[in-house]
């Protein structure tokens, strides 16, 4: 099965698809994305953040039993 095209603000970490809103991302609010390769998830988490002039932090958490990277947007 296709992944099909990545557009400019989507992430794949783990070569799937994840689909962020990131215009409804707001300041004081988080988000967990359930990944395995949460270097990768951080890297591009950051670049498309850094490239829309959000700031953010991110922690490498298991939420559930289930491994990730929570991101909270900070400005």
């Amino acid at each position: 099965m296709a992944m099909g095209a990545l557009r400019t603000y989507d992430i794949a970490p783990d070569g799937v698809r994840i689909v962020i809103d990131w215009n409804k991302f707001a300041v004081g609010s988080s988000m967990f994305i359930p990944c395995i390769n949460t270097t990768a998830a951080v890297r591009q988490i950051t670049t498309i953040t850094n490239d829309r002039l959000q700031q953010i932090t991110t922690k490498i958490v298991i939420e559930n039993d289930i491994l990730g990277v929570r991101v909270w947007r900070t400005m």
